[in-house]
């Protein structure tokens, strides 16, 4: 089996091709306008039509696209061109390029990629090879780096043709490396080492969906099929043996039809059979009463094979009925399912109108006569494939994937006339390497110093690992700072509290100035969550000290329980016991 990933990671810049900030926030916001667009297929400037494309352009789709005022423009509605390359996020390229010892272009030149799928509003998303021929450093050796691209984030997806255009244009950095990944867990390993490099860069988002990867899986006698989408890391081994599963047993399915002599006795002869169907009810008596139809078609010597397992709940019939899904209908029902389950009362009838013999099967499919007999020819080109076809896919959260479209080729880019070619300086590089903070081995080093290895563990794979070194920075003792962020932080949470990044940074350091003790940042969290603030925090939990808690001290008659007691969220462990012990020696 070969494996090779692609990383995409979001950047914390303003978007890629003109000033706006990158806001996208998941169904958080309410659209200030919409607008409408009709995606067309182009050639590229090979003179050529990318089948991918062009199979979305059947569909002839109208999609809605929900516009904000804070985080979209002119640019995002493709009402006005882009303007020059993020800066700062051609300087992140470029340090990740460096890291991985890639060979960075000089010259780069933005080009466009056809996509009109609906996800940009132009057609065509653009993106820059940036750097090739790299490396990654890992537990089974070296896995070659062999691109990385600066690209722009596709919109966001509102439901069925519907989009927003706060993500669109948000900086992404793609990573792919050379199908040298050993094995499932390598998988994994390489993943979250290139994740954990880009995170050491100070200037990737984090959270859900920031950072997703697309993985490449081929074996032997099957085809590089792209999955798209494969988000949890946990999940990558998942992914990759049950498309290697699908591709063996694929595999054995074709030799089977081989030998029954089956794909050159298929023929398209697809037939309405609206007129004798025998339906209970459901779906299907429903779409009749609205003028639907009903097209069978003949798959000559497939009977047995449409059941056969791919995966969980996939079967062969699966991948038919993704084809068809292509044409706009909502799937295929085929005879080797239990047709009763349909309301199908006349299986027998069906399958004799469409001349099906003993060893033949049948795939019906409900929809308008076009839909029909394009639905019906797509099941009939992927039954036709004596071979396993490459594929992109998309990752399904049970593990198993589901047919998207042909795996794109040369003839989807083209150079984009709109943006200037850029120069990489010898004196930009220099800058660069200038504000580059500790790399990912550093920043592990640097932990350990301060934390157990466990907590360091933690810590550097942390969502939360900027505002740590932003605090500890400040002088926070890096032991507290990774308590609290890692585990106290969380235990609220569980509690029901609503916690920001910004409370947990405040009470840190003001624990950092001494206006708390250590065991008082967790209550001051409890009060930010209430509404209280910094002034009324102190008069309750301000840290006591030197000379005022040697008086309580004396008034406690130096009983350590008793001080810690009644002033323990006001006072530090270790300053008490100095106090106490120094007492009983005197």
């Amino acid at each position: 089996m070969k494996i090779g990933i692609e990383i995409h990671q979001r950047l914390a810049t303003k978007k890629l091709f003109c000033n706006c900030p990158s806001l996208f926030e998941e169904g958080k916001k309410k659209p200030d306008a919409k607008i409408e667009r009709n995606l067309h297929v182009v050639y590229s400037e090979v003179g050529e039509i990318d089948r991918a494309a062009l199979l979305e352009a059947m569909n002839e789709r109208m999609f809605e696209y929900h516009c904000f005022n804070d985080s979209s423009c002119l640019v995002e509605m493709d009402e006005e061109p882009p303007h020059s390359i993020n800066e700062d996020a051609l300087d992140v390229a470029i340090e990740m390029a460096t890291r991985m010892k890639m060979e960075i272009f000089d010259e780069v030149q933005v080009m466009r990629k056809i996509v009109i799928d609906g996800s940009n509003t132009a057609g065509f998303q653009r993106t820059a090879l940036i750097a090739v021929d790299g490396e990654l450093a890992t537990s089974k050796g070296k896995v070659g780096i062999e691109t990385l691209c600066l690209e722009e984030e596709s919109a966001g997806i509102v439901g069925e043709n519907t989009f927003r255009l706060d993500r669109l244009g948000i900086p992404l950095i793609e990573v792919a490396t050379a199908p040298e990944i050993k094995d499932l867990e390598h998988a994994r390993e390489v993943a979250e080492k290139i994740g954990l490099m880009l995170r050491a860069t100070g200037r990737v988002m984090r959270g859900i969906g920031t950072i997703r990867q697309d993985l490449n899986v081929s074996i032997e006698r099957g085809a590089r099929v792209e999955i798209k989408g494969a988000q949890e890391l946990s999940m990558l081994p998942e992914w990759i043996k049950n498309e290697g599963r699908r591709q063996k047993e694929l595999i054995e399915i074709i030799k089977k039809l081989k030998e029954k002599n089956a794909f050159s006795k298929l023929k398209f002869e697809p037939k309405d059979v609206t007129g004798i169907m025998k339906v209970r009810g459901g779906f299907i008596k429903n779409a009749i009463e609205k003028g639907g139809k009903v097209f069978g078609l003949k798959l000559a010597m497939h009977k047995g094979m449409l059941g056969i397992e791919l995966g969980e709940n996939r079967r062969y019939g699966s991948e038919l009925s993704d084809y068809a899904k292509k044409a706009g209908v909502n799937g295929i029902i085929h005879s080797d399912e239990e047709l009763g389950k349909y309301g199908i009362e006349n299986a027998g009838e069906i399958a004799k109108s469409l001349e099906c013999e003993e060893e033949d099967a049948f795939v019906i499919v409900v929809a308008d006569e076009e839909k029909a007999r394009n639905a019906l020819n797509f099941v009939f080109e992927r039954a036709g494939m004596d071979f396993i076809p490459g594929e992109t896919r998309k990752a399904l959260p049970n593990g198993t994937t589901a047919y998207m479209r042909p795996l794109p080729g040369k003839a989807r880019m083209y150079p984009e006339t709109d943006v200037v070619s850029i120069r990489i300086t010898k004196e930009r590089m220099e800058s660069v390497m200038k504000r580059v903070g500790k790399g990912l081995e550093e920043k592990k080093v640097w932990l350990e110093k301060m934390l157990s290895r466990d907590l360091a563990e933690k810590m550097i794979r942390s969502r939360h690992y900027e505002m740590f070194e932003r605090i500890v920075a400040k002088g926070v003792d890096g032991k507290v700072a990774a308590s609290i962020i890692e585990d106290k932080w969380r235990a609220l949470g569980r509690e029901g509290l609503k916690i920001s990044g910004e409370m947990v940074e405040k009470a840190l350091l003001m624990y950092g100035e001494k206006k708390l003790a250590k065991n008082g940042v967790e209550e001051a969290l409890r009060m930010m969550a209430a509404g209280k603030g910094e002034e009324e925090i102190c008069r309750k939990l301000g840290r006591i000290s030197g000379k005022e808690l040697e008086i309580i001290a004396r008034a406690e008659k130096w009983d350590l329980k008793k001080i810690m007691q009644k002033y323990g969220a006001r006072v530090e462990a270790e300053e008490v016991v100095r106090m106490v012990g120094k007492k009983s020696k005197s």
